[in-house]
């Protein structure tokens, strides 16, 4: 395919994805993921999108690390450390159809959980923090899509969007550059480099508007939506790839 091709076709997802991550705290993965694999390719397009993701988190965290909550944010990386290489390590061991049925269920059983007051008492504390970083940093290794599980402990805790937002870019970033560090950067053109950085600066500058514009209760129902979509898109695609 011809590069120029290429990188408008990256760029439309990458710009919509950073736009609803600046507004609910994820969405590159979710909204960008499917298009970016379809064009790129399995491996380089779940790559691609971690090296995306971690500048994106960068971007983001610029005009909101103050409402960061650290400790949990800590805690949940204390989970990841375990999870990423063990989703790395799966990545290429295991058919991809099965893995990604087994990765979107997870996140859906996440949500699942948070979602429900009684059922959301097993995510929270420290302990539901480390669980949740593990299932989030393997669930992200192998499919790039760790938010899902990092909005469902998010949800059980019962936090606005405000502190969201930047405490899942904080995990979110750490968990990326290590999956980079451990599967590599891949081998894409320039152009298409140039447009996905350039897609990742719109849609943050979209997004800031449109959050300040969306109320409490709809941020927090639009999250669950988001993280829902993802899941269940991850098993859908498990699905048509056996």
């Amino acid at each position: 395919m011809d590069p120029v091709v290429t990188a408008l076709l990256v760029a439309v997802p990458v710009a919509a994805g950073a736009t609803l991550q600046r507004t609910t705290g994820l969405g590159l993965a979710l909204v960008g993921a499917p298009f970016l694999v379809a064009v790129l390719g399995a491996q380089d397009g779940v790559s691609f999108g971690n090296a995306l993701q971690t500048v994106l988190c960068l971007l983001v965290l610029v005009g909101t690390w103050r409402v960061t909550r650290w400790a949990a944010a800590g805690a949940l990386l204390l989970g990841a450390a375990v999870g990423v290489p063990a989703g790395a390590l799966l990545v290429g061991r295991l058919p991809e159809g099965p893995l990604l049925i087994v990765v979107g269920g997870l996140a859906l059983l996440g949500i699942a959980l948070a979602a429900l007051p009684q059922a959301g008492e097993v995510l929270r504390g420290r302990t539901g923090a480390i669980a949740s970083g593990v299932a989030a940093g393997f669930v992200n290794a192998a499919a790039g899509v760790g938010g899902p599980l990092i909005s469902a402990y998010g949800m059980a805790q019962r936090w606005d969007r405000e502190s969201f937002v930047p405490t899942a870019q904080v995990v979110l970033l750490v968990i990326n550059v290590t999956s980079l560090l451990l599967k590599g950067v891949p081998g894409l053109s320039p152009a298409v480099w140039v447009a996905g950085a350039a897609a990742l600066v719109v849609g943050v500058a979209a997004g800031g508007p449109v959050s300040r514009r969306v109320g409490p209760v709809a941020g927090r129902r639009l999250v669950l939506v988001v993280a829902t979509a993802g899941a269940l898109a991850t098993v859908v695609r498990g699905v048509l790839s056996l």
